[in-house]
């Protein structure tokens, strides 16, 4: 039997691909060994001993994971990164974690999920590095993640992103070589960047989109990754009798939120909070609008979102994450918590939440206080990125609203933190889940090509069960890529 055109052509975009790899020294992590580092081969962390976190390095691929170091050059891997925020701070008896994404190679847990969409297609031959351009349509750090994952196999990437993103996004992604298109609006305004990634695939044959609202490398990386760096934190922190109550994320491009599937088939009774920003309430009320939580995404449902595991919609005021992100940050904040009885290695770490991560937090109060938690129940949430990320964004607000001082502290506390309560949620029953599963019809169907049949089958809790489980086949794939390379 001979081999098909499609076959061969596969095959020789792999062997250019090997080419490529063997040439810049790449070797491919698997999904095994970022679940678990301790995997990863001797010779790779003896190069690590010598290579900084946000080096351009293809060893700093065995870095996309969650359990690196929390030093910035040099470091091996632990058994996790974690804030536990305190009651003091909270002001629920409920325990709440957040993951810390600061610790990852670009600041940023989402150069893990860049990784998910792309090497799949690199060990299978979908993506050739020596003649594609890889195109990352994102509202920040997903362009960022693949532009450094581009670097590293020395191909070029086109990042999309709003205009209205932070300047410390568009000035990263220009020093690493990446070519930038800003398309209008802000944060929310995801469809413009649909409408450039289909003027692309007119224009640009040379382009492959890997889109992360359906690609499902996204969820799968974190289903997998993340998902299990959870449970592996929440077991060495629970006591005898405690639960896994949660996840609670920001749905963004729905990514990060699938750990929450990983984690309700260890813990059946966890629950999954999906957030969104007050402004723009597309799973609330389908809303839309204008926010500042940068990185969450809006206006539609990503393809890739299993709403029928969703429990609960939250939406948090995007005034409340820019006060407290103040608040957290200025000396005038941090000294009012410290009068609060926040203890100070909780006051010193909470510069390691962004935006989004304060809004994850507010989330996850709020989720405590809805479900009425103890001190047996422990929410998790990612604390994606850090406030490294938005230094411009700290400035405007100075330079808009003037010196931080105890006074406006004070406010900000009562306001913003003390009176967290439950508003603006939603408990989602089966026809509510299927109502906001309905709704991607409007965006994937009658926008961007999908078909019903594609989107009923999205509906079946089977589809997701073998979709999670195809990363055991990328895992062999990736094995041969690299034993190809080892040649």
């Amino acid at each position: 039997m001979t081999q098909s055109a499609e076959a061969i052509s596969n095959e020789t975009v792999i062997e250019r691909a090997v080419q490529r790899c063997r040439e810049r020294g790449v070797v491919i992590p698997t999904f095994a060994q970022m679940r678990d580092p301790s995997l990863v081969p001797q010779g790779v962390r003896d190069q690590l001993k010598n290579t900084g976190l946000w080096d351009v390095d293809p060893v700093n691929l065995f870095r996309l994971t969650w359990k690196n170091e929390p030093v910035e050059s040099g470091g091996l891997f632990n058994t996790g990164n974690w804030i536990e925020f305190p009651s003091s701070l909270t002001g629920v008896p409920a325990r709440i974690v957040g993951l810390v994404g600061k610790w990852f190679p670009t600041g940023a847990h989402k150069v893990g999920a860049g990784f998910g969409c792309m090497v799949p297609k690199l060990v299978n031959g979908e993506f050739d590095p020596t003649a594609h351009k890889a195109v990352w349509p994102s509202t920040g750090n997903y362009c960022r993640g693949g532009a450094f994952d581009c670097a590293l196999l020395g191909c070029d990437a086109v990042a999309i992103l709003p205009e209205g993103m932070s300047r410390e996004r568009f000035d990263w992604l220009r020093d690493i070589g990446a070519e930038v298109i800003a398309t209008p609006g802000c944060e929310s305004n995801v469809k413009e960047i649909y409408d450039k990634c289909w003027e692309i695939r007119r224009t640009r044959p040379d382009c492959i989109i890997f889109n992360q609202f359906e690609e499902f490398g996204n969820p799968i990386w974190h289903y997998h990754v993340t998902g299990s760096a959870i449970n592996d934190i929440f077991e060495q922190i629970a006591h005898q009798g405690d639960r896994l109550a949660g996840w609670v994320s920001a749905t963004g491009s729905a990514g990060t939120i699938a750990a929450g599937d990983y984690l309700k088939t260890l813990h059946p009774s966890s629950r999954i909070t999906a957030v969104e920003a007050l402004q723009c309430p597309t799973l609330l009320r389908n809303g839309f609008g204008d926010h500042r939580i940068e990185g969450i995404g809006d206006k539609h449902i990503p393809w890739i979102h299993n709403v029928r595991n969703t429990d609960i919609v939250c939406a948090i005021d995007d005034e409340q994450c820019m006060s407290l992100m103040r608040l957290f940050n200025e000396p005038e904040g941090m000294k009012m918590l410290g009068d609060l009885g926040v203890d100070e290695q909780t006051i010193q770490q909470l510069p390691l939440l962004g935006i989004s991560s304060i809004c994850n937090l507010v989330a996850s109060i709020k989720v405590a206080r809805h479900d009425g938690l103890t001190e047996k129940d422990i929410v998790f949430l990612p604390v994606t990125d850090s406030i490294d990320l938005y230094s411009s964004r700290l400035e405007e607000e100075r330079e808009k609203h003037g010196a931080y001082d105890q006074q406006t502290a004070a406010r900000h506390t009562g306001r913003y933190l003390e009176s967290i309560t439950t508003d603006n949620m939603r408990e989602l029953d089966l026809n509510a889940r299927e109502a906001l599963h309905n709704f991607k019809y409007f965006t994937w169907v009658e926008q961007q090509g999908r078909t019903a049949d594609e989107l009923r089958r999205l509906w079946d809790p089977d589809f997701w069960r073998e979709t999670y489980a195809q990363v055991d086949a990328w895992d062999r794939q990736i094995e041969a890529f690299n034993a190809r390379i080892a040649g």
